[in-house]
């Protein structure tokens, strides 16, 4: 194995470590959204804005069951992380083993639950009638394509937990350069309408976990399981889905919140979704530097806990909140002042109101991204601490805001009620993650000291 390849973060300077091993997962988020919005201005500007509304209206649903499947590949590689910390081989190798069996039982029971409510769950939401079809057509796909993206989450996710997070973006820029040939061929070529970007997305994210298995198999032997090592292990077993389980869930749990928020948002009518699914377009691209750090405080973590650095972790955590800090208030000034314009992109060029509406969604969310970094910081965290169920904790507060702002602004406030959720969901979930980090850390400070070794145990969850 390329020793290049491998990076310990438990020594050098954290700040430079974080902004390090952060930039390449940057830049894969930022290709990855490049490639869902490339999808939805091509579905905008040649099939309409019905269609557009239609995928839209899937986000939230889509983040809920993608979210909770990346969710449980990224708690997979905690306990990886934490073994290769603590320089532990044998240990790593059945931690990876037995995630695999975890991950194609969550592939095979998400895929065929999910696909056989598809439509009932599109009903549920409230989803228009004119732009239902959309939907299901669109979220369908991407449905039957839950393995594939299983897949690469779960082997991208190894492969940074040995701290390479390069060699992962390389294969989904390749994937998102796929993914733009696809679209352009399907839906203006071949003119399939929204299930040839659907197809498009699939194919784009097969190729890029196949790929990462390549990579694997050749250059990390590390991660590659002997055979002893493909006994199902009941506490290996056990440990992961206590990682992993509670990781999913707070995807899951938060993207209930937005599933109910989506759903008074449909009542507002195709033109709100509209404005919504541009907002959260811009908004998600936006936040690619929230959620970089957000991944790369769970690996940095997980070795330093590992290591038993445990001083190594909280000065982690300040470094990785003032970076955001910074970013959060350039952010805040550029969509606060051309959101409206950048919503354009996904809209025809009269539908100004629509984008009038996306970028007073967009003034309101960047405000409050200051708040949206300490929730990826923080949150990433006490993940990498083994702490996944009280993690879990501020995933519900955000379920728990936007559900409020759904049932009590939206009918009073209309549009500009819809605006409120995401700043009160990171409100809420602050006010219980900050608190929670600084009990964690006196715990284990207590426990292992701030510069002896930690002798870690197998199961971190208390």
């Amino acid at each position: 194995m390329s020793r290049s390849s491998i990076k310990s973060m438990t020594s050098g300077s954290p700040a430079k470590l974080i902004l390090g091993f952060a930039a390449p997962m940057l830049l894969g988020m930022i290709l990855q959204q490049i490639y869902s919005m490339v999808d939805s201005m091509i579905v905008g500007q040649y099939l309409g804005v019905d269609a557009f509304a239609g995928v839209g209206s899937t986000g939230s649903i889509n983040f809920m069951i993608i979210g909770f499947c990346m969710g449980v590949c990224n708690g997979i590689a905690i306990p990886v992380a934490q073994r290769f910390g603590a320089q532990d081989r044998h240990g790593l190798r059945c931690y990876v083993a037995n995630g695999v069996w975890l991950a194609l039982l969550l592939a095979v029971v998400f895929t065929v639950l999910v696909c056989v409510l598809c439509r009932q769950i599109l009903i549920w939401m409230q989803t228009p009638n004119n732009i239902l079809d959309y939907a299901e057509d669109y979220i369908f796909i991407i449905f039957l394509g839950i393995p594939a993206t299983i897949l690469y989450d779960l082997l991208s996710a190894l492969i940074r937990a040995l701290g390479d997070s390069r060699t992962p973006v390389v294969f989904l820029a390749l994937a998102a350069l796929l993914n733009v040939a696809l679209d352009l061929l399907f839906i203006i070529t071949f003119g399939m309408g929204v299930e040839g970007a659907a197809i498009a997305t699939v194919i784009s994210q097969l190729c890029s976990g196949l790929a990462c298995l390549v990579y694997i198999a050749k250059k990390f032997p590390l991660l590659v399981p002997r055979k002893q090592d493909w006994r199902f292990r009941p506490r290996y077993f056990k440990n992961l889905c206590g990682m992993g389980i509670p990781m999913g869930l707070q995807y899951s749990i938060t993207a209930i919140g937005s599933v109910i928020l989506q759903t008074a948002v449909n009542g507002l009518g195709s033109a709100a979704v509209a404005a919504v699914s541009a907002g959260n377009r811009v908004s998600n691209f936006a936040c690619c530097p929230f959620d970089a750090l957000g991944s790369t405080m769970a690996t940095y973590v997980g070795q330093n806990l590992g290591a038993g650095k445990i001083r190594r972790v909280k000065t982690g955590l300040f470094c990785g909140c003032a970076i955001g800090f910074a970013y959060s208030v350039v952010a805040a000034v550029v969509l606060g002042l051309f959101g409206s314009y950048t919503a354009m992109l996904f809209l025809d060029a009269g539908e100004t109101a629509i984008a009038a509406q996306a970028g007073e969604f967009l003034r309101w969310a960047s405000a409050f991204y200051v708040l949206l970094t300490l929730v990826n910081c923080v949150r990433f965290t006490i993940q990498g601490l083994g702490y996944g169920k009280l993690a879990l904790f501020s995933g519900l507060c955000e379920m728990v805001a936007r559900t409020a702002v759904a049932l009590l602004l939206i009918p009073v406030f209309g549009f500009t009620g819809a605006c409120m959720a995401h700043p009160a969901a990171w409100i809420l979930a602050d006010a219980f993650l900050v608190p929670a980090f600084f009990v964690i850390y006196n715990r284990l400070k207590k426990r292992y000291g701030e510069e002896g070794k930690a002798s870690l145990s197998m199961n971190m969850e208390e």
